[in-house]
């Protein structure tokens, strides 16, 4: 057997293992494995076969086989793109708008009570929760009236032992009243005796004194009786506070509104000054907003504003009630009170916007729906000869389904508006 130069034994190993891995290539990973294996043998056979006569047969043989199995390029399948949403385009444009200046407030209530005890006793019950609504004279807390109740016992007490007393007064009146006509007339007699004198002037004197002891009993017994009348008059008086007090045992509220804070309990120690609930009256609510001291030119009272509360989203229409007198000295900004309509959603303490109207200006807007948003990022699909290209913008407010923008767009520039 005639053996092959060494060279030509490389040469066709190489050419095998090129020829295997084309026939991998070509073979596609969708063929079964007996296929691929029937392949690479077919290959090695006609490889040997054809070295055992000439060695340049073997780059024929695997041109061959490489032409019969399909070794030219695979033609992919095109896949149809989905067709384009339907899309209108807007011409960027130049609008008048108002121009207006926003102010950032709080929600507070007109009036707001703090309920505390005007007496000190221990808190016997607890009639309201926070977040209850109550009626004007609704009981809130009931304080223990053991004390308040001996007190009015005294008063009642003393009051009895005054009137007890007129009636003696009365009848010390009246004996005075007599001892003094009595003396009167005595003194008459005498003084017509005397003056025929049918007596002496000792008998005479005698009278007159009389005369004048009666005058000063009386006197002092009508003033006992205007004394009594005095004490009578304390005694009712002290009556009718002993009762006072025994009232403010039960602690009502003075108008009829939401409670928004509650700090009592049953069996503590209530003490005059001292917070135990917190009442807000209902449907009476005003934006407290902080104005720039550069704007407050712009603003009078009873301007029509519009708010903006975050927790709604409609508008409200109101109007400017209050405007503080004086600028604070940190925010150089001074606090526009505007009243609220009674609407059922509002709450103390929710946030809020004014808008105050002051003439208009040109902006530069678009259709909403053409701006896109992406996280913070804002852009439109602008038409270039024919081609939409994205771009980014800055947009600012917005009014009747158009945005403002600020940057990013030029007027007569065309964008894409999905419909």
């Amino acid at each position: 057997m005639n053996r092959q130069p060494k060279y030509q034994t490389r040469i066709g190993t190489w050419f095998l293992s090129r020829a295997r891995r084309q026939a991998d290539m070509v073979v596609t990973g969708s063929a079964p494995r007996r296929a691929k294996a029937s392949l690479r043998s077919r290959i090695g056979k006609a490889f040997w076969e054809a070295q055992s006569t000439r060695p340049i047969l073997v780059v024929a043989t695997s041109s061959l086989l490489l032409a019969a199995c399909g070794g030219a390029p695979r033609q992919e399948r095109a896949v149809d793109a989905p067709a384009p949403a339907a899309t209108k385009s807007a011409v960027v444009v130049r609008q008048e708008w108002p121009s207006l200046y926003e102010a950032t407030g709080t929600v507070r209530a007109r009036a707001v009570a703090t309920i505390s005890s005007k007496v000190m006793g221990y808190v016997n019950q607890v009639s309201a929760q926070s977040g209850d609504r109550v009626t004007e004279g609704q009981i809130l807390v009931t304080l223990e009236v053991r004390d308040l109740d001996a007190a009015v016992r005294n008063a009642e007490t003393g009051h009895t032992e005054v009137e007890s007393a007129i009636p003696e007064a009365d009848s010390a009146v009246a004996a005075a009243k007599a001892q003094l006509d009595l003396a009167q007339t005595t003194f008459r007699r005498m003084q017509e005796l005397a003056s025929k004198r049918s007596i002496s002037e000792q008998e005479f004197d005698e009278a007159s004194a009389r005369l004048k002891a009666a005058q000063a009993a009386s006197d002092m017994a009508q003033e006992r009786r205007k004394q009594i009348d005095s004490r009578l008059a304390r005694a009712e008086q002290a009556v009718r506070s002993a009762a006072v007090m025994k009232d403010y045992a039960r602690i009502t509220s003075p108008f009829a509104g939401l409670v928004t804070a509650r700090s009592v309990e049953p069996g503590i120690l209530a003490s005059p000054g001292v917070p135990l609930f917190t009442i807000e009256r209902e449907g009476a609510y005003r934006l407290e907003a902080a104005v720039d001291e550069s704007r407050l030119s712009a603003i009078r009272m009873g301007q029509a504003v519009s708010v903006t509360l975050d927790a709604m989203d409609r508008p409200i229409e109101c109007r400017v009630s209050e405007i503080g007198p004086v600028v604070d000295a940190a925010s150089r900004s001074a606090l526009v009170k505007i009243d609220l309509p009674g609407v059922a959603q509002l709450r103390s303490g929710m946030s809020g916007r004014a808008s105050f109207s002051s003439g208009s200006r040109g902006v530069v807007a678009v259709p909403a729906a053409a701006v896109t948003e992406r996280g913070q990022l804002q852009s439109v699909q602008v038409l270039e000869d024919g081609t939409p290209r994205s771009r980014m913008v800055t947009t600012g407010q917005r009014s009747q389904g158009f945005l403002e923008v600020l940057s990013g767009l030029s007027e007569g520039e065309r964008v894409v508006v999905p419909e």
